[in-house]
């Protein structure tokens, strides 16, 4: 069994690290006064974790019945083809509709449901940022139709992608990156439970820290690698990504002169890893500290990242970053 499933949090006071975003919560769970929600910040920080344990404060033994997660990545990345098979969808899927007439059609259905035991009933949305812009201005319609009997609850990495019609609705509940000392805690007092404490030192337990960046989930898993290894003399290898290689790669072929080549494995991160444009950023970053240390390549990570922020098209401003790279090394 994954230990990120093992020490996955069951109440609200076991998520980590995210103390106002939890008292905020917790609050609205006992007063019943929920507003729409857009949970956002890194992967690993507890956001979907939180939705679950809120969900269960706030309705108990009925929260599955009252609460409707949609994955947004998996409909919109897979299409008509998950409608076709998934059970939950395939009574209200019209074959000859298209995909976001069928998105809205399913969310009006699911919205229309009455709640049980409860004045209102939670529309949970991962990976929010996948929602294409039509299907945002179809559920901002929802929105404004259902909100005396649904909640609406938004999870992302990247919040820029979110309409603001939609963002303007919701309170905004980030979620940081775990520090280092919640990490190294939290790695401890999994190896007491372990019982077993040669496999990491407190000096691994620092490195795995350092090498998560604030994710939770990663620092467990290569913690628990560690653990199934019988050392962490190999933390090199287990902090290596694979879209950190795919990142290195595409450094080496910009720095070479394949401009093209670069731009088509940094695109690659954000279409078949589906990674955001600062996630991508985060690892062009540690490649970057690791093996240039290029005064000139962070002041562009810097720009990229401020324009990502106000700029619509990622894709764009990814491209423009590989081209200033391309010009540093010239």
């Amino acid at each position: 069994m994954l230990w990120t499933e093992r020490y996955r949090p069951v109440r609200l006071e076991d998520i980590k690290g995210q103390d106002r975003v939890i008292r905020i919560l917790a609050s609205c769970a006992s007063s019943k006064t929920v507003p729409h929600l857009m949970l956002t910040g890194p992967h690993g920080t507890g956001k979907s974790a939180a939705i679950r344990c809120f969900a269960e404060r706030l309705y108990g033994e009925n929260w599955e019945a009252n609460t409707s997660v949609f994955q947004t990545a998996d409909l919109f990345s897979q299409g008509k083809k998950l409608l076709e098979e998934d059970e939950r969808y395939t009574h209200l899927y019209q074959k000859g509709q298209s995909l976001i007439v069928n998105f809205k059609h399913i969310l009006k259905w699911y919205a229309s449901m009455r709640p049980l035991d409860a004045d209102f009933k939670l529309m949970v949305f991962e990976d929010a940022h996948a929602l294409t812009r039509d299907a945002q201005q179809g559920l901002r319609r929802i929105m404004e139709q259902y909100s005396h009997t649904c909640r609406f609850v938004f999870s992302t990495t990247n919040q820029s992608a979110i309409i603001p019609a939609i963002t303007s609705r919701c309170l905004p509940l980030f979620f940081a990156p775990v520090t280092s000392d919640v990490l190294i805690a939290q790695l401890a007092a999994i190896r007491v439970e372990q019982g077993d404490s040669s496999a990491c030192t407190n000096d691994d337990l620092e490195l795995i820290a350092v090498a998560a960046q604030g994710d939770m989930r990663r620092a467990i898993l290569m913690l628990q690698a560690a653990f199934e290894a019988g050392s962490c003399s190999n933390l090199a290898e287990l902090s290596q990504s694979e879209t950190g290689t795919v990142a290195a790669s595409a450094l080496n072929l910009i720095k070479s002169g394949d401009l093209k080549g670069g731009i088509r494995q940094l695109e690659s991160l954000m279409i078949d890893y589906g990674l955001s444009g600062r996630e991508v950023l985060f690892e062009i970053r540690t490649i970057a500290r690791r093996e240039y240390n290029h005064p000139l390549l962070a002041l562009a990570l810097a720009e990229t990242d401020a324009r990502l922020g106000h700029a619509n098209s990622e894709y764009i401003q990814i491209d423009a970053f590989a081209t200033g790279v391309k010009e540093i090394f010239t």
